[in-house]
């Protein structure tokens, strides 16, 4: 059984089951500024789970593309991936607990074919606020998981929402009770044996390696008030989610996830390139992970318009590659400009080519992109060294340095240090990373990410006038210019999209006057649903890289018969543009190659 087979399994038995099909929306989130990137499928769900209405109903399904930088420094193992896909199922206000879990384990078991005695299943045990959900237990055991297979976890473990536990949960959160299923890879594989945690007890959640979670059924009946407590929500939902990847090492019952069929032509291609290092080889295999998964991820966020930077997303675009650069360094022992990242990436294209990627049309942005960074990169590895040469001693400290000013990897400074007879403290170049990403932490808690910062007055304000600039610049400019991102809060509005050059002030004059001129027009701003393919016909404006649903949701501004701006969108918006105010564009900038960024504000 092929990836793309359980892919295509699990739509298909949730939409016999009265489920519709939506599309995986992008990994770059839109009008969401609580976090860079999609990472559950759920994200793009929050107001349909929150009572509004869907336009493909209370059911849905899909496979979500999802991205979770949380976890680099977690890739090298069996089992974490940065870029992966989630598999999930969704209950807007319909069935529940009794539907979801059998549903699951039937697929599970009669689907994929996995033997029920390998699967184990997690439930939450309670706390103050919220009871032991005694509801769930009853019906695995009602489908034959035996008592000794069922375990139950406090916050910590069987407790979901997207910030973790609820004392953690801002106000205006979602979050609910979890129910885990786990498979069993064996103990006679002796995985726990060499873990960290051999000296405890065996559980589904030691994290030894022998037990893998592979399927999550999340109640999502609760929302944190302003006050700190949890709130039933009037409408509870089902929220399903199951790593795909993970599903398949089950299927194959292999606990190695890169050993899936989604890794196979990448990985053959790394070891073509990698001067004969093998994937079978232990010492080897941890590299060759790292760059398969992080070339993986960054192909799929370059497709989604991601370009490399030293701010937000493009920050962690940069330290994908150049995490794989040090790594294809390490496998062929020199210094040398990194051969092969094109063939990876475009197995990469190939893997995915027809479900996610139309590869001939991807592959030209991505092989230029990687080409100008891994260029970027050498220079400043050169660099590097020619400050390392000049060090004496080279302290944690002074390590820490030469990775923070040009990127020069830590691996690789420990290597020209022996050459010294020279080691590097590396609990001193831990702490100083832990005290810069402390301050980055602290930075980024007064940085805004994409999407809307609120709902306010003004916020939305600035979002119909985002509209109409997107509007303005391709009647002035470039009609063949797209949005590929956007940030708004109260104070100003900030769109990135492509454009080969910096705009001339004369064009920046025009298009303030064409927007100005459509605010005092005083038009109409709608909301109105219609098929994609409609929506598309009469030329409405979409996200980059994202897929939408057959039913879409288009704000025009103007009458629809003869309109200034058709967008898709989910809004909130203003009911007329006179509501507006003055608009005004305060800077433009590049934003990356070939990226342009516009800052303006009303008045």
């Amino acid at each position: 059984m092929t990836t793309n087979d359980i892919r295509r399994k699990f739509l298909e038995f949730y939409k016999k089951r009265g489920h519709t099909e939506i599309p995986s929306a992008p990994l770059v989130p839109e009008n969401d500024p609580t976090t860079l990137f999609t990472s559950s499928g759920m994200q793009p769900l929050i107001p349909y789970l929150l009572g509004q209405s869907h336009p493909s109903g209370k059911r849905l399904v899909n496979s979500q593309k999802a991205f979770r930088a949380q976890d680099i420094d977690e890739v090298g193992d069996n089992r974490h991936t940065t870029f992966f896909e989630m598999l999930g199922n969704w209950s807007l206000g319909d069935y529940f607990k009794k539907e979801q879990l059998p549903w699951i384990f039937e697929f599970l078991t009669s689907e994929l074919g996995l033997d029920p005695k390998q699967l184990f299943v997690t439930v939450f045990e309670g706390n103050e606020s919220v009871p032991k959900d005694e509801e769930s237990a009853r019906i695995w055991k009602s489908l034959g998981v035996a008592d000794d297979h069922i375990f139950f976890y406090g916050v910590k473990k069987n407790w979901w929402s997207r910030s973790g536990e609820p004392e953690k949960m801002p106000a205006g959160e979602l979050g609910g009770p979890d129910s885990e299923v786990f498979f069993d890879f064996g103990a006679q594989l002796g995985l726990h044996e060499k873990s960290p945690y051999k000296n405890e007890m065996c559980h589904p959640n030691c994290d030894c390696g022998r037990f893998m979670e592979i399927a999550n059924s999340v109640f999502m009946q609760y929302k944190k008030e302003k006050d700190g407590s949890l709130q039933e929500l009037v409408q509870k939902n089902v929220d399903f989610g199951g790593g795909l990847e993970r599903m398949a090492a089950a299927a194959i019952n292999s606990p190695d996830v890169f050993q899936t069929d989604l890794f196979t032509e990448i990985i053959k291609t790394i070891e073509e390139y990698s001067n004969g290092a093998k994937y079978s080889n232990e010492i080897q295999r941890g590299p060759i992970r790292i760059i398969a998964d992080h070339l993986k991820a960054a192909t799929f966020l370059i497709a989604d318009g991601v370009v490399p930077s030293n701010k937000e997303r493009g920050y962690v675009l940069r330290r994908l590659l150049r995490r794989a650069a040090v790594k294809m360094h390490v496998l062929r022992s020199g210094l040398t400009p990194i051969p092969g990242f094109h063939a990876i990436c475009e197995s990469v294209l190939t893997t995915y080519d027809g479900v996610y990627f139309d590869r001939a049309n991807h592959r030209d942005v991505v092989d230029r992109i990687i080409t100008d960074e891994l260029e970027r990169f050498v220079i400043s590895l050169d660099k590097g060294l020619r400050e390392f040469e000049k060090l004496d001693l080279i302290t944690g400290k002074k390590a820490f340095d030469l990775y923070q000013t040009y990127g020069f990897p830590l691996e690789i400074t420990h290597e020209l240090a022996a050459q010294k007879n020279q080691t590097i403290d590396k609990e001193e170049f831990k702490q100083e990373f832990e005290k810069h990403k402390e301050l980055s932490r602290s930075a980024s808690k007064g940085m805004f990410k994409g999407g809307l910062a609120d709902q306010s007055e003004q916020t939305t304000k600035l979002h119909t006038a985002h509209h109409l600039f997107l509007a303005a610049i391709q009647k002035i400019v470039d009609p063949t210019i797209k949005q590929r991102g956007s940030n708004i809060t109260a104070e100003r509005l900030r769109i990135d999209f492509n454009f080969f050059r910096k705009l001339t002030d004369e064009e920046l004059r025009k298009i303030e006057v064409l927007v100005n001129e459509k605010i005092k027009e005083n038009l109409s701003v709608s909301r109105v649903e219609m098929s994609r393919e409609i929506a598309e016909k009469i030329g409405a404006q979409m996200e980059f890289g994202h897929k939408y649903p057959e039913v879409v949701s288009v704000y025009i501004v103007g009458s629809q018969d003869d309109y200034f701006s058709a967008e898709f969108c989910g809004g909130p918006h203003v009911s007329f543009t006179g509501a507006l105010g003055h608009f005004t564009i305060k800077k433009e900038e590049s934003a990356g190659a070939g990226i342009r960024r516009v800052y303006a504000a009303l008045t």
